[in-house]
C-alpha cells in the first residue's frame, strides 16, 4: 500500500515571523521561509530560511521556526543529514517547540527508525494536544510498526480535531484494512473520496475494501479509475488482477504479471495487508 504522509512543501508546522526587524532580509526571504501555505518549492524555502539565519535579527523562538521550516525543506529535497541538523538546532533554540519536533520526526521516519519518530511526535502531542498533525504522523508511524489498533486511535484523535482532512479518512480506511474492519473502511474511503474524488490512492483503497466485500464489479471500476491516475502502482495493478480473476477474466495474469515486474513481492504483501488472495 501507499502511506500518505504529510509531504507539504517545507515544515509540516509553520509558524509565521510576527515581526520583521529593521534592516532585516527582504520581505520575500521572510515570505519564502514562513512558506504559508506551503506553496513555494524547498529551495525557494531552503533560501528564505537560509537568509533570515544569516541576517543576525533574529533570536530564540523565531530562529528556532527559521531554523524548523528549513529543516522541513531539506527534508523535501531528500536530504536527511542537512534536515537533522537544522531540526537539532532548533530544538537547542526552543525546546518547547512541538513544530521542531514534528519535522524531526518526520525525518526519522524517514529514515525508517520508527521508534525515535514515535518519541519527537509523542512530545510534540504533549505541547501541542490540539494538534491533529501531529496525531496523523503519530498514527503513521504506528502503522509503519504493525501497531494498527494505536494507528487507528490516533488517526481517530485527528478526526476529531479535523473532521475535514480526506487524507486521515484514507489513511485511516486503509488501517481499518489492515484489521480486517472491511465495512468501516469503506464508509471512510467514501468520506475521503465526497471530499477528493479523483485521488487514486484513496480509489485503490475502497477498491481492496469492495474486493474483501466481495463485491467485485465495484471493485473493478476503483482499480480502472486509480490504473488511470496512478498507471504504474503494483498495489493497484495486483488489486485488479485479483479481482478479473474472481471474475474469470482472462486478462487478470496480464495484470498480475505487470504488478510482479514492478513489485516481485506484491502477491504475499497484498495477502498480509489485506487478508485477500
Amino acid at each position: 500500500m501507499i502511506r500518505a504522509r504529510c509531504r507539504w512543501l517545507g515544515a509540516c508546522v509553520v509558524l509565521a515571523f510576527l515581526v520583521a526587524p529593521a534592516g532585516a532580509q527582504t520581505r520575500q526571504q521572510i515570505t519564502w521561509c514562513e512558506n504559508a501555505g506551503f506553496k513555494f518549492a524547498p529551495d525557494q524555502q531552503i533560501g528564505g530560511c537560509t537568509a533570515v539565519i544569516q541576517s543576525g535579527q533574529y533570536s530564540g523562538h523565531s530562529l528556532a521556526v527559521a531554523f524548523s521550516n528549513r529543516c522541513g525543506a531539506w527534508r523535501d529535497k531528500g536530504e536527511l543529514d542537512r534536515a537533522m541538523d537544522d531540526c537539532n538546532q532548533s530544538l537547542k533554540l526552543d525546546r518547547n517547540y512541538a513544530g521542531a519536533y514534528v519535522n524531526r520526526g518526520n525525518v526519522w521516519d524517514d529514515r525508517h527508525d520508527e521508534d525515535r519518530a514515535l518519541a519527537d511526535y509523542g512530545e510534540a502531542i504533549r505541547l501541542r494536544p490540539d494538534d491533529a498533525n501531529a496525531y496523523d504522523m503519530r498514527a503513521n508511524a504506528y502503522s509503519a510498526n504493525g501497531q494498527h489498533d494505536l494507528a487507528i486511535a490516533d488517526y481517530n484523535r485527528s478526526l476529531r480535531l479535523n473532521p475535514n482532512d480526506p487524507t486521515t479518512y484514507n489513511n485511516r480506511c486503509d488501517e481499518l484494512l489492515q484489521v480486517r474492519q472491511y465495512q468501516a473502511a469503506l464508509a471512510d474511503c467514501n468520506e475521503s473520496l465526497r471530499m477528493r474524488p479523483s485521488h487514486a490512492n484513496t480509489l485503490q483503497h475502497r477498491a481492496n475494501a469492495y474486493l474483501a466485500l466481495g463485491q467485485l464489479d465495484k471493485a473493478l471500476a476503483d482499480y480502472d479509475a486509480s490504473a488511470r491516475l496512478n498507471p504504474k502502482s503494483a498495489w493497484t495493478l495486483y488489486g485488479r488482477g485479483v479481482a478479473k480473476r474472481k471474475l474469470g477474466d482472462a486478462s487478470a495474469a496480464a495484470d498480475i504479471d505487470a504488478a510482479q515486474a514492478i513489485s516481485s513481492d506484491i502477491a504475499d504483501s497484498f495477502e498480509k495487508a489485506y487478508g485477500i488472495k
